[in-house]
């Protein structure tokens, strides 16, 4: 079983989701996924093998699947795999929406956080660790 923190990074604009992983090298293994649906793909084949991810960050503007719509089908993919609410992966919201309509829907939805955009490495780690992950050695 792989013990390093298991970290997707889910943003359609390329340049967001390498600044992204960049700013997370340092707390785990980074996948990472360009549309809601390669989300969804990754998260399932991540529960099917026994690794899920320990941290997602998911944009909420992405094309065909929105990132609530994701956060949704995560949860209910985790719940499907036995895992209880609350026990699977932390979801951190990465995105340029900051109206309240959006943040409450995010957290009805069980996301553990909500980042706007531009996310500044300082703020994304102080989040990170706040949910319980370290930096690594």
């Amino acid at each position: 079983m792989n013990t390093q923190t298991r970290i997707l990074v889910v943003d359609d604009d390329f340049t967001s989701r390498k600044v992204l992983c960049r700013h997370l090298e340092n707390f785990g293994q980074i996948d990472s996924a360009a549309s809601g649906k390669e989300a969804i793909e990754g998260v399932q084949k991540a529960l099917e093998t026994g690794e899920p991810y320990d941290l997602i960050c998911l944009d909420i503007l992405m094309p065909e699947l929105d990132g609530q719509l994701v956060l949704q089908t995560i949860r209910e993919l985790e719940t499907k795999n036995g895992i209880a609410p609350g026990k699977g992966a932390k979801i951190i919201m990465t995105t340029c929406l900051d109206d309240a309509k959006n943040i409450m829907q995010a957290f009805r939805s069980q996301c553990e956080a909500y980042l706007v955009k531009p996310i500044t490495k300082e703020a994304l780690a102080k989040e990170v660790e706040a949910l319980g992950f370290k930096e690594l050695a």
